[in-house]
């Protein structure tokens, strides 16, 4: 049976596979490998500067003429305890440059894009953004979003209260007939199924694409993702000021102590995340830094190459589809 759905056609994509926007671990090396092997690769742009970001685009079409996506944090600056309606400058630049190099995809991995979905769409460029309840996917729905990306409780980095089970029919519901795509605790093909099932039009995986050889990131922390179970990440704000699910260790530790000390977002980042992230993510120290990690842990037992993770979960998903004669098309 042919996996393929409404997606596919809007983005120009093999598979209803998107690879999550992740801070520090998707660059253009996993980015170009993930839409080479029939889904869609994104390059985060949280962890560099404009010129960062602009590079790495360059170098993902110098790996593949493919569909990809780049996925920016919309944060706002507060003005006397008050969230201001004003982008910070890392925002403003990485959107010039994602609207001049002209992105075939831009996603809000958290908060709403505003003024730049209008832009982005009238260059032609899709616009997708996650959200973690019904209120945020209407909101973007209002603000001409192409996909709504439902993300459960279970996800790794930012992530709501609402588990997916909940949330993605729910606001499949609320946004009908634009395009959801499922996210949170989804590692396999079976989990790619049930979010068809619930009435997403695909997927938007993490976790599952870390441990790979292609992600950015130490090899510490690809292998403590296969270590660890469904239980061995907690929800802690000590990393950006925002709850962030993360591998549970002496850093989640020593701030649960710390709760008192913690900033808003994006200070916290600023001031504590940003280290801490590079500390983990790249020098490899998996106990002191900051790990962004998803309940879907549980499900991964071993690193391995993007191509081989997508036709595993393609091929799966195709298996469970056909034995419940549901319809991919």
């Amino acid at each position: 049976m042919k996996l393929h759905t409404r997606l596919c056609d809007l983005l120009g994509v093999r598979y209803p596979i998107c690879q999550a926007g992740m801070a520090w671990v998707a660059r253009s090396k996993l980015a170009a490998a993930v839409s080479e092997a029939g889904g869609l690769g994104v390059i985060a742009a949280a962890h560099g500067t404009p010129q960062d970001l602009r590079d790495e685009i360059r170098r993902v079409r110098d790996r593949t003429d493919k569909p990809f996506g780049v996925d920016l944090l919309f944060a706002t600056l507060r003005v006397g305890g008050k969230e201001a309606e004003q982008f910070t400058d890392d925002v403003k630049g990485w959107a010039e440059v994602a609207l001049d190099e002209r992105v075939p995809v831009l996603i809000a991995g958290l908060g709403n894009p505003g003024p730049y979905t209008a832009e982005a769409r009238r260059l032609g460029i899709k616009v997708m953004a996650l959200c973690g309840n019904v209120k945020q996917a209407r909101d973007h729905a209002a603000n001409g979003v192409d996909v709504v990306i439902a993300q459960g409780h279970e996800a790794g980095g930012h992530t709501g209260r609402i588990g997916g089970l909940v949330l993605i029919p729910a606001v499949a519901d609320a946004v009908a007939p634009r395009p959801v795509v499922a996210a949170g605790g989804i590692a396999d093909g079976r989990g790619l199924a049930a979010a068809l099932a619930l009435g997403a039009e695909g997927v938007w995986m993490g976790t599952r694409f870390i441990a790979t050889p292609e992600a950015w990131g130490h090899e510490n922390y690809k292998k403590k993702i296969v270590a660890i179970d469904e239980e061995g990440t907690v929800v802690s704000r000590a990393a950006s000021g925002k709850p962030n699910r993360l591998i549970r260790n002496n850093f989640t530790r020593d701030w649960e102590q710390r709760q008192h000390e913690i900033q808003p977002f994006p200070i916290q980042l600023e001031r504590v995340g940003r280290a801490a992230a590079t500390l983990a993510r790249e020098r490899g120290d998996i106990e002191n830094g900051s790990a962004a990690c998803g309940q879907s842990a549980g499900l991964i037992h071993g690193v391995v190459p993007v191509r081989e993770v997508i036709e595993r979960i393609v091929s799966e998903a195709e298996t469970v589809l056909a034995r419940f004669g549901r319809r991919a098309t």
